[in-house]
This record gives structure tokens, C-alpha cells and sequence, in this order.
């Protein structure tokens, strides 16, 4: 009993100074080299960004992103090397469930090719707001596979690049002025001549609404209980959602000052007795 525990301590001992020793370095060099790799991947990122010749934001933080992944791939094989691990073995391994896993990505390839696409046509960057397969916000990342969205009341969704770029994206960010349409209401009995000089002035009053192109205020429709306005002012961009809430509410606000009656939709009915 005493041989036999002797022998296995040996054993013990035998591998810790040589294998477990192998383990331990290969685990602290995989942990450092992980660490360094990131840093010097954000310091990368941040001098190509902020630099002198600027790179787009979307390319280098694509590109850096995939450099990060084939670094720590490389850095794990070659300490399975170093542990002494026949990787024949792991690659006879892989080759045999090839067709299994290439059956199981072929979502995953779409995706690729999709966010390949995406970086090679551009039609939207990291910090665009833009609308596409039923939703719209932010863009926060395009990664290889999906692209992150912010939305308006700050939910992160994330669209497969397959089908984002094989559907339709509307890019709100990508021109630097936005038309704003609006259409109010006023009642048949009102003088629209008039409804119209107060939208006027409201948007010739406005700071964010741009002179040139110039408002336009027209009777758009004359509708089953009211005589329709449109009005379309242009604005940067960023100044949308500001002109629109403000030219809502000011409008309402002059017509009521002014007695021009916005009408809602009403039915007369008429009883016939015999």
C-alpha cells in the first residue's frame, strides 16, 4: 500500500513539475495576451478615430473587432502547442463535423456575407439613425454577423445582417436637412386664408425653421368635415422632433386665440318619421 502511494505521489509530483508547470504559464500567457491584445486594439481604435487622417468610425471598429478575434484564435493554438497537445487530432475533429456545422451556420454565412456587404456599400455608420425591418433608432455597432440599434425609448435591438442587407433601410442621418410635413385641419366655415398667414408666421418666427427652402402652405384636400392644410418646412436633422412638437402646439395654441374651429369628425343623422 505504501509502494503504491509512493507511486502515485511520484506521479503527481512528476506531472506538476512539468505539465502542471506547462498549464499554469500557458494560462497566465492566455490571460495577459488577451488583455494586451484589447488595449492595444481600443488604442488603435481611438488614434484612427480622433488622428489627424481620421478613419470612418464603422470600418475601423469593424475591422479592429475582427483582428481581435484571429490574434486570440492564434494565441490559443499556439499554446495548445506548447502544452505538448497533438492538434491532429483536433483538426481530424473539426474536418468531421464540418458538414454539421456548416448545416447549422448557414444562417450565421448569410449574415457574414451580409455584414460584408454592409461595410463595402455603406449605407448607413455607427451613430446613424435609421429605420429598417420594422424598426428604427440608433446605430451603436455593426459587427460581422448583426448590427445594434438604439431606439427612441432606449431598447438595444440587434438585426441579422443577412436580412438587413437584402431589405429596405431608410437612413435619416445621412443628408443634413429633413422636411417636416405637417397637415391641419380647419372648418369649413373658417377662412383658411387666414389659417394659412398664422402658420405662416409661426414658421417665419421659428429659429430652427429654415427660410430657404422656403415654408410651404397650401389647402391640400377638402376633406368630408374639414378643409385640409399641409404644411412642409425643412430643418437640419437633429432639429426634427423640436420643430415638429413646436409648430403642433403653436398652431393650435394661434388658432384658438384666432376662433379657427379644429374640426373632428361628426355624423348627422336625420329621422324620418311617416
Amino acid at each position: 500500500m505504501g509502494e503504491k502511494l509512493k507511486e502515485i505521489l511520484n506521479t503527481v509530483i512528476d506531472w506538476a513539475s512539468h505539465t502542471g508547470i506547462r498549464l499554469v504559464v500557458a494560462i497566465i500567457v492566455l490571460l495577459i495576451s488577451f488583455r494586451v491584445i484589447t488595449v492595444i486594439a481600443k488604442r488603435i481604435e481611438k488614434r484612427l478615430v480622433n488622428g489627424k487622417h481620421k478613419v470612418d468610425k464603422t470600418l475601423s471598429h469593424t475591422l479592429l473587432y475582427v483582428l481581435k478575434i484571429v490574434l486570440k484564435i492564434l494565441v490559443v493554438l499556439c499554446l495548445i502547442s506548447y502544452l505538448g497537445i497533438d492538434t491532429s487530432g483536433i483538426t481530424a475533429l473539426v474536418a468531421s463535423l464540418g458538414v454539421c456545422v456548416g448545416l447549422a451556420v448557414n444562417g450565421a454565412l448569410s449574415n457574414l456575407a451580409g455584414g460584408v456587404m454592409l461595410i463595402i456599400t455603406r449605407p448607413f455608420k455607427v451613430d446613424d439613425y435609421i429605420e429598417a425591418q420594422g424598426y428604427e433608432g440608433t446605430v451603436e455597432d455593426i459587427r460581422i454577423t448583426s448590427t445594434r440599434i438604439r431606439t427612441v425609448d432606449n431598447k438595444v435591438i440587434y438585426i441579422p445582417n443577412g436580412a438587413l442587407s437584402s431589405g429596405t433601410i431608410v437612413n435619416y442621418s445621412e443628408k443634413e436637412l429633413r422636411r417636416v410635413d405637417l397637415t391641419f385641419s380647419i372648418g369649413y366655415a373658417n377662412d383658411f386664408e387666414k389659417a394659412k398667414n398664422i402658420i405662416q408666421n409661426i414658421c417665419d418666427k421659428h429659429d430652427l425653421v429654415l427660410k430657404d427652402p422656403a415654408p410651404f402652405i397650401r389647402v391640400n384636400e377638402h376633406g368630408a368635415s374639414s378643409i385640409n392644410l399641409t404644411t412642409k418646412v425643412w430643418t437640419k436633422q437633429e432639429d426634427y422632433w423640436t420643430v415638429k412638437f413646436d409648430l403642433l402646439e403653436s398652431v393650435k395654441k394661434e388658432f384658438d386665440k384666432e376662433g379657427i374651429e379644429i374640426p373632428y369628425n361628426q355624423l348627422d343623422v336625420h329621422v324620418k318619421n311617416d
